[in-house]
């Protein structure tokens, strides 16, 4: 009796200390993944902070006077108000033209480029092309060369076309050279659809251009959104390009605006400040309307 007494306490000793041991280790384990957790929001902020801090300063810069900047310095924290910055920036840089210009040439682009691209992303993911790696290989390493090396030959192109300083040669080579990523891009997602969908389609009776405009560019749509936020972004805020082929004043796009605001107001860092948040609005406005779509586009990518 006895015996059975010390064995029944021994072992509620020992599973009372096998409890507190996990106890233990459950809260041990609770503590480690509090302090990983305030480690990565910790370190998310400060880059976070550290990545807003340029945009703080200018959009605070953009709504400060001359003298203001002028005594307090670029950075520091505006002591007056004023949107005359904006006014001056607008009627004086010719932004109204710039931003008109640039839209003119950012829009076509992006519908070209992004149809084109999906033509040949279709016909390569879903028929026996020759050579078909060997095509992707060629249009993505297109996107490598240096845009520098291609300057000189490309105005010197657009001049004996006869097209020379105008928005259709600007149109088209920005066409041309963003076709080969889009493609590249495309193609991982058309190659992912089932083939029983073309199967499918073929018994009803549709034929490849009905299947590639009802069936594969619905199911691309996250992909689409994302790289037209994407072709949006780069073609709008173009400069390069845009000096190149274009010499006309009138013709020049936003960004072009945007530089020549530091030849008229040299010393005034507020006007070209707020010209710079004037330009960048387009491009914010076209990411928030695609957001969701340019998100998911991203997240489907990544299991690609």
């Amino acid at each position: 009796m006895t015996a059975a007494v010390t064995t029944t306490v021994t072992t509620t000793v020992a599973v009372a200390d096998a409890d507190a041991y996990l106890a233990r280790r459950r809260r041990q384990r609770a503590r480690v993944r509090a302090l990983r957790t305030a480690g990565f929001h910790g370190s998310m902020s400060v880059i976070s902070l550290l990545w807003f801090a340029p945009v703080l300063i200018v959009l605070l810069l953009s709504i400060r006077t001359f003298d203001d900047v002028a005594t307090n310095g670029i950075a520091a924290f505006p002591t007056t108000f004023s949107f005359q910055t904006y006014v001056d920036a607008w009627t004086g840089g010719g932004l109204g033209r710039g931003l008109g210009n640039s839209l003119i040439v950012s829009i076509p682009t992006v519908i070209l480029s992004l149809l084109l691209s999906a033509f040949a992303a279709f016909a390569l993911s879903r028929y026996r092309v020759p050579f078909r790696r060997v095509i992707l290989l060629v249009m993505l390493g297109g996107n490598l060369l240096p845009v520098q090396m291609l300057l000189i030959p490309v105005r010197q192109l657009t001049e004996q076309l006869g097209v020379f300083d105008t928005l259709t040669a600007v149109i088209a080579i920005q066409t041309a050279f963003g076709i080969g990523f889009y493609t590249f891009v495309l193609y991982g997602f058309m190659r992912s659809l089932p083939t029983e969908l073309q199967d499918a389609a073929s018994l009803d009776g549709a034929g490849p251009l009905r299947f590639f405009f009802q069936v594969v560019l619905p199911l691309t749509r996250p992909a689409l959104a994302a790289l037209g936020a994407l072709a949006f972004t780069w073609n709008f805020n173009d400069l390069l390009w845009s000096i190149t082929l274009l010499q006309s004043e009138s013709l020049l796009p936003v960004t072009a605006a945007v530089n020549s605001l530091k030849g008229i107001y040299v010393s005034s860092w507020s006007v070209i400040a707020a010209g710079t948040v004037i330009a960048a609005i387009p491009s914010v406005v076209v990411f928030l309307i695609f957001q969701r779509s340019f998100i998911g586009g991203l997240a489907l990518g990544s299991v690609k």
